[in-house]
Order: structure tokens, then sequence, then C-alpha cells
């Protein structure tokens, strides 16, 4: 097996940006108060980039997918990113296995 010099690399760079940005946070964390606004900003950001990657998914893919798009966008508005994922992964399992 061969690693490509240009995709190591990348891998690398994202792998950095990736722990800048979550040391960043941490450091930020120290300086700055968040008031009620923005901790409700912050609250909507995982929801909204769940919906961002699997909206594609749902509309490229067959029905069982399209619902279980939907079930997962109506869990995340109530619940918890983990609970939200989970009913998208049992619904579509379910559903694919129902024959849709």
């Amino acid at each position: 097996m061969t690693i490509d010099p240009a995709t190591f690399a990348a891998i690398l760079a994202m792998a950095f940006v990736t722990i800048m940005t979550r040391l960043s946070g941490l450091v930020i964390h120290r300086f700055a108060t968040i008031g009620d606004r923005q901790k409700r900003i912050l609250e909507a950001i995982p929801p909204a980039v769940l919906m961002a990657v699997i909206a594609p998914t749902a509309f490229a893919t067959g029905l069982a997918e399209t619902i279980a798009c939907g079930l997962t966008a109506l869990a995340a508005l109530r619940l918890p990113m983990l609970a939200s994922l989970t009913i998208g992964v049992v619904a579509v399992a379910l559903l694919r296995g129902g024959g849709l």
C-alpha cells in the first residue's frame, strides 16, 4: 500500500485545523461571557449541521432514507444529537427491512 503525499498532507492539515478549532474554543471560553441569546444560537448549530449533512442523502436515495431524514429532523428539534441520530438510524433500518 502506498500513501499519496498530497492526500497525507491534506489529512494532516485537516486534523490540525480541527484540533486548533477545538482548542481555540476552550481559550475563548475563558475570556468571553456568553449570554442567553448566544447560548441559544450555539445550541442550534449541531442540528443545523446534522441537517446539512444528511439532507442530500435524503433526496438522492430511496423512500426509507427520506422518511428517516424527516424523523431525524423532527427529533433534532427537541432531543439531544445522539438521540436524534439513533432515531434516524433505527428508522432507516426498520424501513429498509420493511421493503421500502
